[in-house]
């Protein structure tokens, strides 16, 4: 029987970082959305601001440099927030608004200074990330009362994660789901609140019942090599994609797709 290591991210209870004893984290620019404009981000914001992260943390983003990004993708953020359970706050430019994202990881939760729907419904293929740092702001039933914001601007985190890998920016697997390999649906994930479109929901009926490369997901009708792709990557940020390197379709010969 083929092995299957995991790709679901750590959430267990008693991994919760404490917040008695942390150091407060640094003061980062908290830019919030002021109505429609189209925002002018300062000079340097090809560049994010990394000192203040988690080592394990920095180094996970600073891959992406290696690969010869100019810009980190918004995508490459939050799977390396939810990997390493840090909870972040990520300063964003969109055409319409400049903002930021507050991610809970443990808590499966985001704070976003608008809506979360019209958040999503600007153009995410656009957004820049300016800054990412420790999150100052705590969920809702933190002892931490003065650090907590209003409830209503507290959304789920699975549709930020999911709109954003259907999309954003990247187009292309992540790296942890790259080069050979096969996959499969969890039996358990739940898309509940999430907008499937109907060939992805087709595709991911098949992916529940049978393990398969990228070459031939792209193959099914309505998907094609970039829709897979974003898919793929957004069902392993709901932590609900198995990924095999030893599967007997674990196989892209031939395949240029990425």
């Amino acid at each position: 029987m083929p092995h299957f290591p995991t790709t679901q991210f750590m959430d267990a209870p008693d991994s919760r970082p404490h917040d008695a004893g942390r150091p407060k984290a640094a003061r980062g620019r908290q830019a919030v959305a002021a109505g429609p404009r189209t925002p002018s981000p300062p000079e340097d914001t090809t560049h994010t601001a990394l000192s203040s992260l988690s080592p394990s943390l920095l180094q996970d983003l600073m891959r992406f440099d290696l690969e010869g990004s100019a810009q980190r993708e918004l995508l490459e953020v939050l799977a390396a927030c939810l990997r390493h359970t840090q909870p972040l706050a990520i300063a964003v430019a969109m055409p319409r608004q400049m903002l930021t994202l507050t991610v809970f990881p443990l808590d499966r939760l985001v704070h976003c200074p608008v809506p979360l729907a019209e958040f999503l419904d600007d153009d995410l293929r656009s957004l820049q990330v300016l800054q990412v740092q420790p999150a100052r702001l705590r969920p809702p039933g933190s002892a931490e009362l003065t650090r907590v914001a209003s409830a209503a601007l507290y959304s789920p985190l699975g549709p930020l994660l999911w709109g954003v890998a259907l999309q954003g920016a990247r187009n292309a697997l992540l790296p942890e789901l790259a080069g050979q390999a096969a996959y499969r649906v969890s039996p358990g994930i739940s898309l509940s609140g999430l907008n499937v479109p109907g060939a992805m929901a087709a595709c991911i009926t098949r992916l529940r019942r049978h393990t398969c490369n990228l070459r031939e997901i792209a193959s099914w009708p309505g998907i094609g090599p970039e829709r897979a792709m974003r898919l793929l990557n957004a069902l392993y940020l709901q932590s609900g994609l198995i990924v095999s390197r030893t599967h007997p379709a674990a196989t892209n010969e031939g395949w240029t797709g990425y």
